[in-house]
């Protein structure tokens, strides 16, 4: 039988990889779609949330996770307010943009920055 904490993992896992997807497919679908509208918008939104909806929210307490589950609240926000599609396809992919940036910064390093240089003169 697996422990609690097994479990607990298994559902943090889970959550974050809907939210993930969730993430993706509307990006996926802003950036390729050739003619956006609303109600197209809003019907992807409907079936994108259904793998939301297949696992329990779980409290997030890495900042990267913690920014991804904002943005995917604010574009399921966007579903009914009264914004035009041009915006909220700007605003998301702006949000998704800088997410993914501050995901690159702490991969990928130069190492020029490193004090190993700082011996030069």
């Amino acid at each position: 039988m697996a422990s609690q904490k097994a479990i607990d993992n298994s559902q943090r896992l889970r959550y974050i990889r809907a939210l993930e997807r969730f993430h993706k497919s509307i990006v996926s679908y802003l950036t390729s779609t050739s003619n956006l509208t609303k109600e197209g918008y809003g019907k992807k939104i409907e079936s994108a949330i259904k793998v939301l909806h297949k696992v329990e929210e779980i409290a997030l307490y890495k900042g990267d996770l913690q920014e991804l589950q904002k943005l995917v609240k604010k574009i399921i926000g966007y579903r009914d307010g009264d914004k035009d599609i041009l915006e909220i396809k700007e605003e998301i992919l702006y949000g998704s943009n800088q997410l993914d940036k501050t995901k690159n910064a702490r991969r990928y390093k130069k190492d020029k920055h490193s004090p190993i240089y700082g011996d030069w003169e």
